[in-house]
């Protein structure tokens, strides 16, 4: 089932998590059994606490199934078990990767098994942010304030590309790494602890990215980077399976005419995250579809 070369230990421990995530896929499977006038069942993995993923999840569910597809969605937890099931082919889509800087290593490890079908939004960033009452501006600050902050930055997921990037490009580029310490644990944690200390006034330090519903839902702001450590702004993009367009060319022609701007993607992210949420996905991207019908070429409305 998995690609056993291209494993390491740590894959080895990322191919059991998705073992166990496949099978608590099964539970959020759409699809059901296929049936005999399907096109093929297509198996969607995202991550749910990082919502442009499960957005444009939701999105392609439904412009697949309108396609004649079955749909299945896998809930993962790390984006490492996700690149190990693109590359052996458990999981067909990713339909929210970040390969070009923030994932660059997974796509260095498993991208010969993996085919990137496009891009859907390119002015993504990662981010470090702060209340807006906060007294600084800057990442070059951080050194001076640590104790403002209790020496701590509040981070997602440690398997993430930000937490990787934070802890190993910017705490040394700034100097800050014996005078903070980077905590992790998940995205929904994170942003427990933000709400908290806003609501108390309090100072802290938080891993970001944009775009993301959060940055308009709280009161922060990002630190500027004057060393460019946090990395370039850098697309979004829909990653398959190797193979997956010649075995699904009409999914791989429609996904590849995908294109959102500023305006629609986050029109889609608060639709389905914020306005419907939880079990009324499908409602949110009909409301989407119906205020944004000709955002993308191959658009199914039916």
């Amino acid at each position: 089932m998995f690609n056993r070369r291209t494993l390491t230990r740590g894959g080895v421990v990322a191919a059991g998590a998705l073992g166990v995530a496949l099978t608590l896929g099964a539970c959020t499977s759409t699809g059901g059994d296929t049936p005999d006038d399907s096109m093929g069942t297509i198996t969607l993995g995202f991550i749910p606490s990082w919502t442009d993923g499960l957005s444009t999840a939701y999105l392609l569910e439904d412009q697949l199934e309108k396609l004649g597809y079955t749909v299945e969605m896998t809930e993962l937890t790390e984006a490492a078990p996700l690149y190990t099931g693109l590359a052996g082919g458990d999981v067909d889509i990713y339909p929210s990767a970040w390969p070009e800087v923030t994932h660059a290593s997974y796509m260095e490890e498993y991208g010969d098994d993996i085919e990137d079908l496009g891009a859907y939004y390119d002015n993504a960033k990662l981010t470090i942010a702060v209340p807006s009452y906060s007294p600084i501006d800057s990442l070059d600050e951080l050194a001076d304030n640590a104790d403002l902050f209790g020496g701590t930055i509040v981070g997602i997921e440690p398997g993430s590309g930000l937490v990787k990037v934070t802890g190993e490009s910017m705490m040394p580029a700034y100097g800050i790494e014996d005078s903070f310490e980077l905590v992790t644990s998940s995205t929904s944690a994170m942003l427990t602890e933000l709400g908290n200390a806003i609501d108390s006034q309090e100072n802290i330090v938080v891993t970001l990215w944009r775009p993301f519903w959060a940055n308009s839902a709280f009161d922060i702001k990002d630190l500027e980077d004057p060393l460019g450590a946090m990395g370039e702004p850098e697309a979004l993009h829909f990653l398959a399976t190797k193979g997956f367009a010649e075995q699904y060319p009409e999914a791989a022609a429609l996904i590849g005419t995908i294109k959102l701007d500023d305006a629609e993607y986050g029109a889609l992210e608060d639709l389905v995250v914020n306005q419907f949420g939880t079990g009324q996905e499908a409602d949110a991207i009909d409301a989407w579809l119906t205020e944004f019908p000709d955002a993308f070429e191959g658009q199914l409305a039916e």
